[in-house]
């Protein structure tokens, strides 16, 4: 015959309970097992996701399908393992006697609930640590290329950007494309320039008659264009140029759409998984009670028949 353990209320001189209502073995084994649970649901993703993902272009899934997708397997993920934690802590609570039923599925509910936020604690903590590794790494990334731009520093100062450093490179090389051999240190000199009007005139939407006129000026110097070609090249630059940073702010305006909305569906998804925990939880419980207590009626029954016989 199978003993079951059965801890009663004892109490103490003033009459009350000084038994706990909170059986923290269970809680911890349940906070523990859905956490591991939903490491390895991450993990299937993940290896689920690069299955489906191809260095090649126009192959494989888009980006919004696998951002899609990512959002519910985590929402799938944080489900399950809820819902496993809890369980397996209303199962492995410690069977309480003499107390109430409500009080009872109180307890069941609080269970589940604290083996989730156990969890949920855990799962953050090996995150952030991930997330500290990769920014420590970032970091000496970092440092090594500040420190080599450091010593270059001095040499860098006397001249203009180069197209590595300055976004507005690539139109400016437009302005001064030629044919003709240019003249280093005067060229240099016209790019610099050239840099600033083009950013204050995108900084502020439009370009200034006095400073067109000073571009087209250094476009014609460099190039040999007449005045009246060089201002037609810097208004189809300056068209290519609005429409890049147009472009700029609508992917980052889609970054930030993004990152919000994953938030939302963080918070959402957390939200239920401590509901479905804590039903877990009240439902392992109920069903632990509810064998036990099968399982007393049985032992009766069988111990009522070898009287008899």
């Amino acid at each position: 015959m199978v003993e079951t353990t059965i801890v009663r209320p004892v109490a103490n001189g003033a009459g009350e309970v000084s038994t706990s209502g909170v059986t923290w073995s269970a809680i911890i084994a349940g906070a523990v097992a859905a956490a591991a649970f939903g490491l390895i649901l991450l993990v299937l993703g993940m290896g689920l996701g690069l299955t489906v993902v191809s260095p090649w272009a126009l192959s494989g899934v888009s980006g919004t399908t696998l951002g899609v997708g990512a959002v519910i397997w985590l929402v799938v993920t944080q489900w399950i393992s809820a819902g496993l934690g809890g369980y397996l802590t209303g199962r492995l609570r410690t069977k309480w006697v003499n107390v109430h039923t409500h009080e009872v599925f109180f307890r069941d509910t609080a269970h589940g609930f604290l083996a989730w936020a156990l969890a949920t604690v855990i799962s953050a903590a090996l995150l952030a640590s991930v997330v500290s590794s990769l920014v420590s790494g970032a970091t000496t990334t970092a440092t090594g290329i500040l420190s080599g731009a450091a010593q270059g520093a001095a040499h860098g100062l006397t001249q203009s950007a180069g197209p590595a450093s300055d976004p507005t490179a690539y139109f400016v090389d437009l302005l001064f494309r030629t044919d003709k051999p240019p003249t280093t240190v005067t060229l240099q000199d016209t790019r610099g320039e050239s840099s600033r009007i083009l950013l204050r005139a995108l900084g502020e939407g439009d370009m200034t008659p006095a400073d067109k006129t000073r571009l087209a000026q250094l476009v014609a110097a460099q190039t040999g264009l007449s005045q009246t070609d060089a201002e037609k090249r810097i208004d189809d630059v300056l068209v290519q140029a609005k429409a890049t940073a147009e472009k700029i702010k609508q992917a980052a305006d889609t970054t930030r759409q993004a990152v919000a909305s994953a938030a939302l569906f963080s918070f959402l998804s957390l939200l239920i998984g401590a509901f479905i925990a804590s039903v877990a939880a009240a439902l392992g419980g109920h069903e632990r009670d509810e064998h036990e207590r099968l399982y007393a009626v049985e032992t009766i029954r069988i111990d009522q028949e070898k009287m008899r016989s």
